[in-house]
């Protein structure tokens, strides 16, 4: 075990391959489950607070100053965004009592986060008495991103969220889609009616009950803001890092762990998005995990490898892994 020696963001790294070799699945299991790896482990805790807390929040906060709409609440889903928040504060507090408190007397609310210096004070269901409203309030005390599905006419609905570290895709674009247009894209999920079971089993959840699931791509750099608005920024990194001596430090893996949440007071299901980043260096450092990543990227269908955006540089980085990371200095 080299837990002792890692970074503490590699050794809680939520690595997601149980098998050599991916294909998509559900793979939903309850949440707060501590999951051990090779390296030490994840998972205990739905929020996960970490040394990036402030960094990704200032980033965050930048990102919503130049696009305001990547948070979008359509008007039916503002009891909806009340419920996430005091959802989110109450699980923040009870996770870290000793820096976030929530305190209530009637509709009035006062939030402390020594972590942030925050101390505000709101009235629930008064939306001017938040910065941001309370959706955007949310996202600035966790690091998730935040989407809402809505449940009506036999369908799930992404109707709200508050989202800037999306890859590869646009709440912009998807908001007010039904659950299985927002996965149109993805090849495979129709025929294996992967998305079909997923929302089946989403409309089946009971107010209180979390679930979690795990998904990866890759990307270049520790980018975390690679969304459709951002790809002119980005886009030509995929071409181009194939060719360069630094591959291993640019390329990360970039794993979301996803949890699924159906709210209590508005039945919405509340559905959070961790993004977390390791580079081909650093998840080389564990030795089983080299192998096994190599081997998912060696044999990855061509369908798959292309929607995930990975056909440019997915060869050299199997390489690499199975072979030049010998050589590396």
């Amino acid at each position: 075990m080299t837990t002792t020696v890692l970074d503490p963001r590699i050794a809680r790294f939520p690595f997601p391959f149980r098998d050599d070799s991916y294909r998509y699945s559900t793979n939903v299991e309850p949440a707060r489950r501590f999951t051990p790896t090779e390296a030490g482990g994840w998972g205990d805790r739905v929020l996960d607070i970490d040394d990036e807390y402030r960094d990704e929040l200032a980033q965050r906060a930048a990102i919503l100053r130049r696009d305001p709409s990547r948070c979008t609440v359509l008007p039916h889903m503002r009891a909806a965004a009340w419920d996430t928040l005091l959802t989110l504060l109450r699980e923040l507090a009870a996770t870290h009592p000793q820096q976030m408190t929530l305190e209530r007397d009637g509709a009035r609310y006062r939030w402390r986060n020594q972590l942030l210096g925050t101390d505000q004070e709101f009235t629930y269901g008064g939306d001017a008495s938040l910065p941001g409203g309370p959706l955007g309030f949310a996202g600035q005390q966790v690091q998730e991103d935040i989407v809402l599905l809505d449940q009506r006419e036999g369908s799930l609905w992404a109707d709200a969220g508050l989202v800037t570290f999306a890859a590869d895709w646009s709440l912009g674009f998807d908001v007010g889609m039904r659950f299985l247009e927002v996965h149109g894209p993805v090849p495979r999920i129709h025929e294996e009616r992967v998305i079909t079971r997923a929302e089946q089993f989403l409309m089946r959840l009971q107010p209180g009950e979390e679930f979690r699931r795990t998904n990866w791509t890759m990307t270049v750099d520790r980018r975390l803001d690679a969304s459709t608005e951002t790809y002119p920024e980005w886009g030509r990194d995929r071409r181009l890092v194939v060719d360069d001596d630094r591959l291993p430090d640019r390329l990360h893996l970039r794993v979301e762990v996803q949890h699924l949440i159906r709210l209590a007071e508005s039945g919405a299901v509340l559905f959070l998005i961790r993004t977390y980043l390791a580079s081909l260096t650093e998840l080389a450092r564990i030795p089983g995990w080299r192998r096994r990543l190599g081997s998912v990227l060696a044999e990855l269908p061509q369908d798959m490898t292309d929607y995930k955006g990975l056909t440019r540089y997915r060869d050299a980085a199997a390489h690499w892994l199975t072979e030049g990371w010998r050589y590396a200095p």
